[in-house]
């Protein structure tokens, strides 16, 4: 496990009450604490909302990799240390939900509750991860930043924002090479099925019906089946259900934190 490092961050909602809860958003590979602007109005009327960048992505540190899934929760945990957050719920998208799955059983007196989007607890065929890795030790990231996003909205709802995958493109070509890369290879590695049942805060699954990275067969089933009491909610998206249903999943996140 490397040196833990403070990430970029953005607090939205009441940062001065200290009876508010706290809700770290944690995004996909790729993306930077904006990807979950659609939902900032929502949540952060009722929680103290923390968004934070990856190592290796958006506005934090680029330490050397590889990275490894405890790298990346370590981070975090340094950063609302140094914030003076103890407890937390935590909401995360792909990568994000990697991360507090892994907080969520390593760290279980930290996690109030989670919300795990689009995610995954192994991927069987780590294929994908190798040639991407590749890719990107060939070309960077910004030759490979219009076919990753074609996988994060359904067709139908990028031809109705072009903006918005405008904008998700950019995020991905931006991302530093050795960042992308380096997060690459965690999730190559990441298996945490043994782990899921040792998850005690109730959890709430978000899936996409249309999601092409993490399926709901066997992804979003597998976390689902996994964690004891653990409840799945499947929304007509792609890879970011958050954004292209951002309105129902802000109400099922802050349902699910209000339980």
């Amino acid at each position: 496990m490397s040196d833990a490092v403070l990430l970029n961050h953005v607090i939205d909602g009441p940062e001065d009450d200290a009876e508010a809860p706290v809700l770290v958003l944690s995004g996909s590979l790729g993306s930077t604490l904006d990807m979950w602007r659609p939902n900032i109005p929502a949540l952060a009327e009722r929680f103290r909302v923390i968004r934070l960048d990856h190592r290796g992505h958006g506005g934090s540190p680029v330490p050397d990799g590889p990275y490894r899934m405890p790298d990346l929760a370590g981070d975090v945990l340094a950063t609302l240390d140094s914030l003076g957050v103890e407890q937390f719920d935590w909401c995360g998208l792909s990568m994000g939900g990697m991360v507090g799955m892994h907080l969520a059983s390593e760290h279980p007196d930290r996690v109030r509750r989670l919300v795990l989007c689009c995610t995954s607890a192994h991927f069987p065929d780590s294929t994908a991860w190798t040639d991407r890795i590749a890719a990107v030790a060939d070309g960077g990231t910004a030759p490979i930043a219009a076919t990753v996003v074609e996988r994060w909205f359904t067709p139908e709802w990028a031809a109705a924002h072009p903006e918005v995958v405008e904008e998700a493109t950019s995020m991905v070509a931006e991302t530093p090479d050795a960042g992308y890369l380096a997060s690459c290879q965690a999730i190559e590695v990441w298996d945490h099925r043994d782990r899921l049942p040792s998850i005690t805060a109730p959890t709430l699954v978000i899936a996409g019906a249309a999601d092409p990275s993490t399926p709901v067969e066997p992804h979003a089933r597998t976390i689902a089946e996994g964690i004891p009491g653990a409840r799945l909610e499947v929304l007509p998206a792609a890879h970011l259900a958050t954004i292209e249903c951002a309105d129902d999943a802000s109400r099922l996140i802050v349902e699910h934190l209000a339980r």
